[in-house]
Formats: C-alpha cells, structure tokens, sequence
C-alpha cells in the first residue's frame, strides 16, 4: 500500500475552500480530509498553499516542436516526451492531450504524426509523470492526413475507444483568420518578409486550399458517421458565427473549441456544446489575432474549461488571473482548469478534490500572473513523489 499524507494546506474542494486542511491518500485514492493535526504525521507541509485537483487540458501543441529546440537541433523523440512532460507537470498538469496534426504542411507531416502516437501510447504507465493522451487534430483539405488518421484511429481502436478529434480549416478568410489581415501579419512575422510578399503569399494559398475543398467534404462524412456512432469525439475548432455551430451540430460535434466571437459561444452554449477557451488569451487579456476575450466569455457564463493551447504553465497562470480580478471564485476558478475540462473530454474519474477521489493533485501559490507550482502528484505514479516545497 502506498500512502502519504499532505497537512497544512488550502484545500479547493468542489464548492468551498478549507483551510489549513489534512488530505490523506492511499493507492491513489482520497480517503480523508480534514483539519491538519499539527506537523505529527504529515509526508509533505504545503505551507498554506493552495491543493487543487491536478489540472486537465485538453489541448496542447507543445511537444511537436519539442524535438527541435532551434533549426538543425533535432533530439531523440523519447527525450523530447520526457523534456516536455517534466515542464507539463511542473506547472501542476496532470492529465495532457496532446495535439498532433495529420496534414502535410511543411512543418507536420504524416510520418510524423504517426511517429508521435507510437511514442504516446507506447510510453510505460508506471515511469510516465502525466497521463499522456492524444488529441487528433486533422486539416480539413489534406487527403493523406485524413486516410492516415483514419487507419489510426482503427488500429488503436482497443487503447482508444472514443478518441478525441479536431476537425480544423485554417484556410484564411474563415475561424481564427475569419480576418485574414491577421494571418497576413502573422506570415510577416514568422517569415520576416514585407507586407505586399506576405498578401500574395496568402492569396496563393487560398487558391491552392480552395482547390482541395473537395476534401473538406470526404473528411466530413467519414466524422459525422464516427461522432453519431459514439466512436469518436469531434471537436469543431474555431467557430465564428451561429451558422458555424448550426453546421458543427449536423456534424454530430460535442466540442467547440475557441470560440472566436460572443455570438459564436453563446450558440455553442444555447446548443449543448462544450466550449473550450484558450487560457493564454486570459493571462494575456486579449486574444493574439483580435478574437473575443476568453476572460469576456468566461464572465458571460460561455466557458466550460480552459486548454494551455501553446502555453502549459498559462493554465495555473490563468486561474490567479481570474481570481484576482474577480471573475471568478476560486472553486469556479478551478472547475475551468481541473473537472470542467474532463467533463468535456469525458473523463469522469479526476478533476475534483473529495473522499474517494482520484488523488490527482496541485499545490500551488496562486499570486495572480505570477502563480507557483510547488508540487504535482499524479494518482497512478507508483511510488510516492517527491515535491519541491518553496518558503510560502
């Protein structure tokens, strides 16, 4: 039996915050919270920090680029899963679905993508430090990445029964580049060329992406038959307008995920959809391409959760932010970061700090934009953590 004992913490139960609480956990589970008793018989002193639920999210883009820290740096694939994880856990997540794009686009590629959901799913439970998951992410007009998806997604069919998916059209001119004057300034940006190359960059390859729409349709079918029959679970990416949630709901979508306008979340919402909103656009406090505040939707009452999106330790980061401004309370905080987004990806077992629980668990300072993670504990490591307490 393997047990250990956290007093003098803030604990952050479903409704109401306990202080200088006691949480005791044998084999993974939560079997006990209440008052601490002094320094008799604790594993670990929080110091007064704060113990929450370990943090779920549900999109990530962080480990694709981890391979290759800069330009003809390339590291061994398994190395770059451990580097990314120690990161992911040390900003207090537990559980990671990590996108992996099925496209052909000059960055991602099949190969790749492939390569990337061998190295998840055959990672050993025992030695891994998160939950690693995978997100499938899957351009709309890309003809290999869908047939490559789709053989994926049957041949791991017993690891993953009902996987994750992201139908994504980044063609610009519609979603997050509804505005294509941003994608213009972003081409400017990362290929560091001038304003007038950069439009007729962008107007090529609208040309060369409506030609594929044909692919958009095949892509289409193939997920609407999947979602209907409960065999995956379709995200529509970057909805814009009521219309885009009207179409994703044809789909048999569950998810819409960053919505870029108020009209688009609140459809979402009206629908039954889960919606998903970046925590980097809270820490930031706008978007980075001019869409909707996601702090704007969450104090609307249109957000179910947040996802790191490219940004892990921005998930903690976040949940101070919204504390601090007064959006939120604290346990409403943390339902956006720990058991809102399991429920929306399904996953009923974590997110919630009670008796009987999964013993999934942060404890961390909050302090605004400037948050600390001090420890992380994932349920199913096999022996017992050691935490790196800071002075609180």
């Amino acid at each position: 039996m393997t047990r250990f004992i956290i007093s003098n913490v803030t604990a952050v139960k479903r409704d109401e915050v306990v202080k200088d609480a006691r949480i005791v956990v044998e084999d993974g589970i939560v079997i006990e919270i209440g008052p601490s008793l002094g320094n008799i018989d604790e594993t670990f002193d929080g110091r007064g920090a704060f113990c929450i639920p370990g943090i779920v999210d549900t999109h990530s883009d962080g480990l694709e680029p981890e391979p290759r820290p800069r330009p003809g740096a390339q590291l061994p694939l398994g190395f770059s899963l451990r580097s990314f994880e120690s990161k992911v856990r040390a900003a207090g997540i537990t559980t990671l679905f990590h996108g992996i794009g099925f496209e052909n686009d000059g960055n991602r590629t099949v190969d790749g993508a492939n390569a990337f959901v061998d190295l998840i799913y055959g990672y050993s439970n025992e030695s891994a430090l998160i939950d690693n998951r995978v997100l499938y992410r899957l351009d709309a007009r890309d003809a290999a990445g869908f047939d490559a998806l789709v053989a994926r997604i049957d041949a791991d069919r017993l690891i993953e029964p009902n996987p994750l998916v992201s139908f994504e059209d980044h063609t610009p001119g519609q979603g997050q580049y509804k505005d294509r004057s941003s994608f213009e300034q972003y081409v400017m940006a990362t290929r560091k060329i001038d304003l007038e190359t950069a439009r007729a960059q962008v107007d090529a390859l609208i040309v060369e992406r409506d030609a594929l729409i044909h692919q958009r349709a095949i892509a289409l079918s193939w997920l609407t038959e999947k979602a209907a029959a409960g065999h995956i679970r379709l995200i529509a990416h970057d909805p814009t307008t009521p219309e885009d949630i009207e179409e994703a709901l044809t789909w048999n979508a569950s998810i819409a995920e960053f919505p870029t306008t108020v009209a688009a979340a609140k459809a979402a919402k009206d629908s039954g959809l889960r919606t998903v909103c970046g925590a980097p656009n809270v820490l930031r406090g706008r978007s980075h391409n001019g869409n909707v505040s996601a702090a704007e939707l969450i104090s609307l009452g249109l957000c179910d959760g947040l996802s790191s999106d490219y940004l892990p330790f921005a998930m903690i980061g976040a949940l101070g932010i919204l504390v601090q401004t007064g959006i939120c309370s604290i346990p409403d905080a943390v339902r956006l970061v720990t058991s809102g987004p399991a429920e929306t990806v399904g996953l009923a077992d974590r997110g919630f700090l009670e008796v009987g629980a999964r013993a999934d668990l942060t404890i961390c300072h909050l302090n605004c934009e400037n948050p600390a993670v001090i420890g992380t504990f994932r349920a199913s490591t096999a022996s017992i953590p050691s935490l790196a307490l800071q002075d609180s």
